[in-house]
């Protein structure tokens, strides 16, 4: 059954809740990142469906590459793919501690529910190696030249930061408008990501 969710611009509340309940199915997903809305979620709630005021997004254009950066992904330690192991991406995204963090949002029903959108081929992801081992990576879905990234994870230094560098390349590359980071962090901030209203979100979504 097709959900038809609120309008994000005017019925989420202060904090960007938008809608409670409903599903993971592939139709449904699709119809929230058609109005910029995903879920998010801890274990033993319903799903929540969230659109928040302001949102950050990451121009390619603008990303921020540091000298060290720069300097290490010179060193060509570690090799970059896309979309050759997205189910460990999501999955080593779920068990990769954080800092201030305990548990997890991407549950296994998120799990489930992401690698079938990839099987659809809405999902995607980009992975780096060392050597053989999957050090770094992220997923989100692709919808109208838009990048719906959804998380991040690195098991070496800066290999989540390579990866989203060499995901910006590819937006560049194939005229990509954002990437939707959702919430405000100081990490994403220092990588060029910037806040805008969720209005001027709305029209990149739906232009």
């Amino acid at each position: 059954m097709m959900i038809e969710f609120p309008d994000p611009l005017h019925d989420a509340d202060e904090n960007g809740l938008l809608a409670v309940g409903g599903n993971l199915e592939p139709s449904t997903l699709l119809a929230a990142y058609e109005k910029g809305i995903f879920p998010w979620y801890s274990e033993g709630d319903p799903i929540l469906w969230w659109s928040p005021d302001p949102r950050m997004v990451l121009f390619p254009a603008q990303f921020h590459c540091s000298k060290r950066l720069a300097r290490r992904m010179r060193q060509n330690l570690y090799t970059i793919s896309c979309d050759e192991a997205f189910a460990d991406v999501v999955r080593l995204c779920a068990e990769t501690p954080r800092q201030g963090e305990s548990g997890t949002w991407i549950l296994p029903e998120m799990i489930t529910a992401y690698c079938n959108m990839f099987e659809l081929g809405y999902a995607h992801s980009i992975e780096v190696w060392d050597g053989e081992a999957l050090v770094g990576g992220l997923y989100g879905v692709l919808h109208n030249r838009i990048f719906f990234a959804e998380s991040m994870f690195s098991s070496k230094t800066d290999a989540s930061k390579i990866a989203l560098a060499a995901l910006c390349e590819q937006a560049l590359r194939k005229g990509w408008k954002l990437i939707d980071c959702q919430f405000h962090t100081a990490h994403l901030q220092s990588l060029g990501a910037r806040e805008i209203s969720r209005e001027a979100f709305l029209r990149a979504v739906c232009e």
